[in-house]
């Protein structure tokens, strides 16, 4: 009998127990970058493997809370943010942001994606932004925001790396870089690749691009220091410091099965850097005009698990910072965690589609029409009252 070989996301589709390990293995992950005209800066960070929102932003004041979590929620104390909710110790460093009102949550979101708790099929949908998975030829909702921006222009056309991000694919250019990214040759191997290939534009475009981007620029930032997603923030400050408008990456290390209270605090102090990295590497007039997205592909069960751990839920939880976002909140519709509440009776309720606040945050940075969000760049979506999430 003839098989015809396995493609790679084939094989990691039907094995669960490695698409759990490598969501929950270390970043892995390209950075893409793109340019646009506006002025504002957006990042968006895609965290893979269904982040626990109940532990990040605990409903402390939820008489049913502690009931659902009866291990988790001991350990250190959570730092209060408005005397109902409350951010897991881990964030600690960020407790800055939030007392300037450029960090902000939304709680009870989630894509339309329902029931089956995949993590491929969860991820594939965040980032396609659209309502189901149906149809050929997907492509992303960031590509699809920046068709209808005018002057676009990606640093290159070419990918370096591990590949690109879905919710980039599409029409509109964009690079692609990576940590490991690296073009050691020499001057005089390089001014020959560069007499070889000059005859041909897109080629010469390439090689000069693929040599910036891995630190042979004049002046590049070093970023082949300290950990990767210290690597990535480095980078996309240093990129969105100049024509770069938009960067996109994503973390792994989110499915916590078991021992989230070990694994979970690794993961947020990821997150963390990243974003006081972020802050400190863009400067204070660029970080007022920037806004960060964490997005995650669904939430986790309201019940800890047997193992110290949650399993794959339905509602999660947005994560914003940046001088543009209007923070200082918990922003979204609370359903409450009572037995009655409970989506099938395990998981937070989803109160509202997680793209509605993104768009809001890109009509609020690129003056985009809401027809346009609405049906072009998430189309099916309806974006309902600004939550005013945008200064």
């Amino acid at each position: 009998m003839n098989h015809a070989p396995l493609t790679r996301r084939q094989m990691l589709a039907r094995s669960g127990w490695i698409g759990c390990s490598l969501a929950a293995s270390p970043l892995w992950t390209p950075l893409s970058l793109a340019n646009a005209p506006w002025q504002g800066r957006l990042v968006v960070i895609i965290l893979r493997g269904g982040m626990d929102g109940l532990d990040v932003v605990r409903p402390t004041g939820d008489p049913a809370f502690a009931a659902l979590r009866p291990t988790l929620a001991k350990g250190d104390a959570p730092l209060d943010l408005d005397g109902y909710f409350a951010m897991h110790p881990a964030l600690k460093d960020l407790m800055p942001l939030w007392h300037r009102e450029e960090l902000g949550f939304v709680h009870a979101v989630s894509t339309p994606y329902r029931d089956k708790r995949s993590h491929f099929d969860g991820q594939d949908l965040l980032e396609a932004g659209t309502q189901d998975l149906g149809g050929a030829g997907r492509d992303g909702w960031l590509n699809r925001l920046m068709q209808h921006l005018p002057q676009i222009e990606a640093e290159t056309a070419y990918g370096i790396g591990q590949g690109t991000l879905n919710l980039l694919a599409g029409t509109a250019p964009v690079a692609n870089w990576t940590p490991e990214a690296a073009l050691d040759l020499s001057p005089q191997v390089l001014r020959l690749a560069e007499q070889i290939m000059q005859s041909d534009p897109q080629m010469h475009a390439a090689l000069i691009e693929a040599q910036m981007l891995s630190d042979g620029r004049p002046g590049a930032v070093s970023t082949k220091k300290g950990p990767a997603h210290i690597q990535v923030a480095r980078f996309a400050a240093d990129r969105l410091r100049g024509p770069a408008r938009i960067a996109a990456f994503s973390l792994n290390g989110w499915d916590t099965h078991r021992a989230q209270a070990r694994m979970l605090p690794r993961s947020l102090g990821q997150l963390s850097d990243v974003i006081t990295t972020l802050k400190q590497d863009l400067g204070a007039a660029i970080w007022s005009q920037t806004a960060v997205v964490a997005l995650t592909e669904f939430g986790r069960t309201a019940r800890e698990n047997g193992t110290g751990g949650t399993d794959h839920g339905t509602a999660g939880l947005m994560m914003m910072a940046g001088g543009a976002i209007r923070g200082g909140r918990v922003f979204g519709r609370w359903p409450g965690l009572g037995e009655q509440a409970l989506y099938q009776g395990r998981d937070l309720m989803p109160t509202d589609d997680v793209r509605a606040p993104v768009a809001w945050i890109m009509r609020g940075m690129t003056g985009l029409p809401i027809s346009t969000l609405q049906d072009k760049v998430f189309p099916g979506l309806e974006m309902g009252a600004d939550p005013k999430v945008v200064r």
